[in-house]
């Protein structure tokens, strides 16, 4: 058994494809399918129960699973810390964020971090799915690092740290009966049609439990990949919007009310994996972090 096995192994069971994980490892299939065979012969047992359609994990392979990451963690911080020892802070880091992410100068925050620590790669991703997208791949491995809003039941298996905390505010076109106001309960929006993110984005989330909570679910009239393209739905009369007051400076042509009567807000977190030691590399991201989460910190 080598680490390369253990890696090749690790990416089908992820995947659950070889031709997926072969891409993701910028290899060609039949290596991976040869380098998965080689282990399964050494520990004389069968990983993954394949057929013409689908590729699952074996009971073997799904206790090899948790198994074969912690080594390859391990491995990855015994060379990190001796590279660090000869050079400086070495390693990876994969980090997933949110598009268009006003709380945070993610530029000027992992620029920093590049200044100070050159040798450390960073990449960086954002989901489809938005923060939904992004807590799974953190606990499946994929990212190392991300920065979501999800409700707290929503982050098991994560280690969370609050970054900020914001309130929903309700948008409304300046032409609608409820423009004058400055404050608006939920249940008097509860008729009307909304703009709003794609089902699995944090905020999303939030709204839609907040109104099944009162019994009165809303409707969805348009969605938008973008928080900062709401107003502009909203200002052609296509619905109202309730979105975590981010970067809604006063937009012509949209009156924004405080929400009253429940108390709905929006929380930025950072979150590793649970249960596992961060890389050396990753705590140092997640101590600069620490950093400018303070009242004087540069990149909030």
């Amino acid at each position: 058994m080598d680490s390369r096995q253990l890696e090749y192994f690790v990416a089908v069971a992820e995947e659950l494809s070889f031709t997926r994980a072969a891409h993701r490892l910028f290899t060609v299939q039949s290596t991976v399918s040869a380098a998965v065979r080689a282990l399964e012969t050494d520990l004389k047992t069968t990983l993954f129960d394949r057929s013409t359609r689908r590729v699952v994990l074996s009971a073997a392979g799904q206790a090899l699973l948790p198994e074969a990451k912690a080594a390859l963690e391990a491995l990855d911080r015994a060379r990190a810390a001796v590279e660090e020892a000869s050079s400086g802070l070495r390693g990876s880091i994969r980090i997933g964020t949110l598009a268009r992410l006003s709380l945070v100068n993610m530029a000027e925050l992992l620029g920093a971090f590049h200044r100070k620590y050159p040798l450390v790669e960073v990449q960086v991703a954002t989901s489809p799915t938005g923060s939904t997208g992004l807590a799974d791949d953190v606990r499946h491995g994929r990212l190392d690092i991300a920065l979501l809003g999800l409700p707290r039941p929503e982050l098991s298996g994560l280690e969370v740290r609050d970054i900020a905390t914001v309130p929903f505010v309700a948008l409304v076109p300046s032409s609608h009966p409820l423009a004058e106001r400055t404050g608006i309960g939920l249940d008097e929006l509860a008729a009307e049609r909304f703009v709003d993110m794609p089902a699995g984005f944090g905020n999303r989330k939030m709204v839609d439990r907040a109104f099944d909570t009162i019994g009165t679910p809303r409707r969805i009239q348009v969605e938008v990949p973008e928080l900062t393209t709401i107003p502009d739905y909203v200002r052609a009369g296509l619905g109202v919007g309730v979105v975590p007051d981010l970067e809604l400076a006063e937009e012509p042509g949209v009156a924004k009310l405080a929400i009253t009567g429940a108390e709905l807000t929006w929380t930025l977190s950072v979150v590793t994996i649970a249960g596992r030691r961060p890389s050396r590399a990753v705590s140092a991201l997640l101590d600069l972090i620490g950093e400018s989460t303070r009242p004087e910190g540069p990149y909030f």
